[in-house]
């Protein structure tokens, strides 16, 4: 590792972190690295769009909808 990080942690995030390391025999520094890297990973997907389909009542394509067809 070539970088330091010093961070404060509220009571209920310290207090999960050092649940998890007990539960899972990692270090809390790896599981906050891990954690970053999926951070990373996800800052390229568009998060909004788990949501596209998923409202009842609504078809699950919006361009199906009437007057939202291309073709004439």
């Amino acid at each position: 590792m070539s970088q330091t990080l010093t961070i404060r942690l509220g009571k209920e995030l310290a207090s999960w972190l050092g649940e998890t390391a007990a539960r899972t025999g990692l270090s809390q520094g790896r599981i906050v690295r891990e954690q970053l890297g999926m951070a990373k990973s996800a800052k390229e997907e568009q998060p909004f769009m788990r949501l596209a389909g998923s409202i009842r009542g609504l078809p699950p394509d919006l361009s199906r909808r009437k007057g939202c067809s291309t073709k004439a």
